[in-house]
Order: structure tokens, then sequence, then C-alpha cells
């Protein structure tokens, strides 16, 4: 029997709670946050590196550079659909350090490749696709954390960890420009290159976008095997998981949270080859790293605000909030002869940002809830013993949920910039992508209001 795996696990008792599994559950927590922190950073780092790439001498169109940015989302989702089930098979310990060792391999390739301009588009599309196992890492990731925690503390636990996890997508975004300008790892990094646009020229290190990254994956991936556990609770094959496609509010929150989470990552994706597409003379990577920052604190303080005020409530309304943003973003976008501003355009994407957050963190409290009512009304009148079984499918069915919910959304952080280039490519301007994703929100309003936040909604929550 394995030291590291707990036979024993019963958040909702208060004395087991406050004796044993509030420390554990932490613990689990705290070394959940920085793998998966690590695993955004690897899985956005091309919306960092595309910007760079033709000013080093790769010679690939903007659609060519989009579809760069977008194929980690498309990699990223398709993976997450089969990391939904990975936890209650291998257990959170084991899958979370192995999931996390795996992004070495595109953090590594990615640091040899950008140093010879002569390697393959096609190598640079595999490498791409190779950066989704970072995003297929967050659906194991939430699923694993949903163990631990009792009802009343998954929100805030969720939304600390999909929120400071998040933040790798803003840490990708600060840290990689300043690495890039020195020779962080000396004579083993590689000889720097020559950056230049129009008169200006200086050297950059493009490599350390991967290498970067390296010495932590290898530190995460230890603190997991040996620092988190495995619950014996959480065990489940995949036909018993496999459930959750015959419910019906399983594709409700998978619509939902593409709205929310999928609008998140796929505007993180977008954002630095967006600003520079429309306002040339910008630098987007003094701006980008913002907008995922702003969004990821928002999705950790929107959990505590969704415990207090309901999950419902809260996502309909921030729905209403990121459809006047986007309205916002196309106000100040350039339009022919008009310029545009950059200053309205930046707040009004911090406004987007920052709804997404929020609505990420509040889809995510609802989907617990829903599925324990939904167990507990079945098994109504029953014996106690039936109510503790029914919480544990509960319980089981509520991580699929939150795994392949995360799964759909993430392929936003394909269509986001697909839509983007496509856009730009058919019109000149991206005011039709935009258009598109305010017809989707109203569709989330619609959604969100008549089945969970009405007053006689069939499932309040």
């Amino acid at each position: 029997m394995s030291k590291y795996l707990i036979q024993t696990w019963e958040p909702e008792l208060p004395a087991f709670w406050q004796s044993l599994g509030k420390s554990t559950a932490n613990r689990n927590l705290w070394i959940s946050i920085p793998a998966l922190l690590l695993a955004f950073a690897v899985w956005m780092v091309w919306s960092v590196v595309v910007v760079n790439l033709p000013n080093i001498g790769f010679k690939y169109s903007t659609n060519q550079l989009f579809w760069l940015t977008a194929l980690p989302g498309l990699s990223g989702a398709t993976l997450r659909i089969f990391y939904s089930f990975m936890v209650p098979i291998f257990g959170g310990r084991k899958w979370t350090a192995i999931s996390t060792a795996s992004l070495l391999l595109p953090a590594i390739g990615i640091g040899f490749a950008v140093q010879d301009v002569n390697t393959g588009y096609p190598t640079m599309l595999a490498l791409a696709l190779l950066c989704g196992f970072g995003g297929g890492n967050f659906a194991s990731s939430m699923a694993n954390i949903s163990f631990f925690f009792p009802k009343q503390k998954k929100g805030f636990a969720l939304g600390l960890n999909a929120g400071l996890g998040n933040l790798g997508v803003s840490v990708v975004q600060f840290v990689v420009p300043l690495v890039i300008t020195a020779g962080v790892f000396g004579a083993l990094g590689g000889e720097p290159l020559t950056w230049t646009k129009g008169a200006d020229s200086k050297q950059m290190w493009l490599q350390n976008a991967g290498f970067i990254w390296v010495p932590f994956i290898l530190v995460s991936s230890l603190l997991a095997w040996f620092g988190m556990n495995d619950l014996a609770c959480a065990k489940a094959s995949f036909a018993e998981q496999a459930v959750i496609f015959k419910r019906k509010h399983n594709w409700l929150m998978c619509w939902l949270y593409t709205g929310s989470f999928g609008s998140f990552i796929g505007y993180s994706a977008a954002f630095p080859l967006l600003i520079k597409t429309q306002f040339p003379d910008v630098n987007p990577l003094s701006y980008a790293f913002l907008g995922p920052l702003v969004g990821a604190l928002a999705r950790v303080a929107g959990g505590w605000v969704s415990d207090k005020l309901g999950g419902a409530r809260v996502t309909l309304w921030t729905f209403v909030l990121m459809i006047v943003a986007v309205l916002g973003v196309l106000n100040f976008l350039p339009h022919g002869a008009v310029a545009g501003s950059f200053q309205g355009f930046f707040w009004m994407f911090m406004l987007l940002f920052i709804g997404t957050g929020i609505a990420n963190a509040s889809t995510f409290r609802m989907i617990p809830v829903i599925f324990l009512t939904e167990r507990l009304r079945a098994v109504a009148g029953q014996s106690a013993a039936a109510k503790e079984q029914a919480t544990v499918e509960a319980n089981k069915e509520a991580a699929a949920v939150l795994g392949f919910t995360s799964a759909v959304a993430a392929y936003g952080a394909f269509f986001i910039p697909k839509s983007y280039g496509t856009s730009i490519a058919l019109t000149g301007s991206p005011d039709a992508a935009l258009y598109c994703f305010i017809a989707f929100y109203v569709s989330c309003i619609a959604i969100t209001w008549w089945c969970y936040a009405r007053k006689n909604a069939a499932m309040p929550c």
C-alpha cells in the first residue's frame, strides 16, 4: 500500500476536516497551483514567441502566425477530453507529476527550434501542438482538487487553483520579454539572435522563451510526486465517469464555460498579436500580460463572491458585463480613416478580462452544486447510507464534468485567434469575429437565466 494513498476521505464531516482534512487538502492545493501555473505558461508561450519571429528572420504571414498562436489551443482542448478522466484512473499525485514533467518536451523543443531561422514551419507547428500538454493539465488539476474540499469550500479552492494557475498566462507574457534580452543560461543557452525592425537592431535570446521553464518544471514535478496524495474514494473507471455524457447539465455547463474560460484563454492567446495588427505603433508585449493578470486575479475573487451570492446569479450578470466590454472594444478599434484609440481599446479589454475571470469562477462554482443537488434529489427520503453514497457519486460526476467542460471550453484558445485571423483576412478588421462573440454571450445569458438563475429555475445554484 502506498504511503501517499489516503483510504478514508470525508471532508464534509467537520471533525475530520479540522483534524486532518484541511491541512492535507491545502498542501495538495499549494503544490497543484505552481504546477498549473507552469502548464499555462508553456501552453501560452507561443503568444509571445510569434510576435518576435518575423524580426529575427522567420518569413511567416500574419495568418501563419495566428495558426501558431491557435494550435496549442486546439491540441490542449483535445487533450483535456482525455485528461478529464485521468485522476480517478491513475490518482491525482501520480498524474500531476507525470503531466507536469511532460511540459519539458515543448519547452526544450522551442528553445532549440527558434535558434535556427531555417527550422521548417511544420516543425514549428508540431511544437505548437506539443504545447497543448500544458492546456490538458487544467482538466486533471481541477478534477483532482475538487475531491479534496467540502462543498462550502469548493468555490474558493477551485478559484484559487484555477485563478493562480491562470496567472501562468500573464507570467509568460511578462517574463519572456525580459529573459529573451539576456543570456540567462550562458554558453548552455546558445548564441544570441539578431532582432531587427527598420533601423533598430539588437541581440535577442528568443530560445530562453522555452528554456526558462525547464528548471521550474523539474522542481514542480518532484514536489508533486513526493508531496501530493492519491484518494481511494476518487478512484473510478472511465466507464463509471462516462455517465456524465448522459447528463443534460454537463452539456449546458460546457456551453457556459466556453463563454467564460474559452473567452479568457482565447483572448489571452490572441491579445498580443491583435494589438500588433490593429495598433502597429504600440509594443504589444508591454501591455499583453495585464489582461490575463487581471482575469486570473478576478477568478480568485469570483470564487469567493460566488460562494456568497450563488454561481448562477454571478454568471448571468457577468455575461452582461462582457457584452458591454466587447461593444466598447468595437467602438475603440481603428475603422477606415478613423485611427481608433488604444487607451479605450486597452481598458475595454481589461474590463472584458475581468468579466471572463469572474465567470470562470462562478460557472465552476455551479457545477458541484448542480450535481450534488441532482443526486441527493434522487435519494430523497432514503437512508443515510444512500445519501452518503449519492454524495460520493455526485463528487465523482462533478469532478469529471469540471474536467470535461474545461476541455470543451479550451477550444476557445483555438477559435478566437483563428476567428480574428479569418475576419482580418476576409474583411480587413476583427469586427465580424467580435460580433459573433457577442451573439454567443447572449445565448449564455439565456441559458443561465432559464435553467439556473430565474425564480422557478429547475436547478437553482
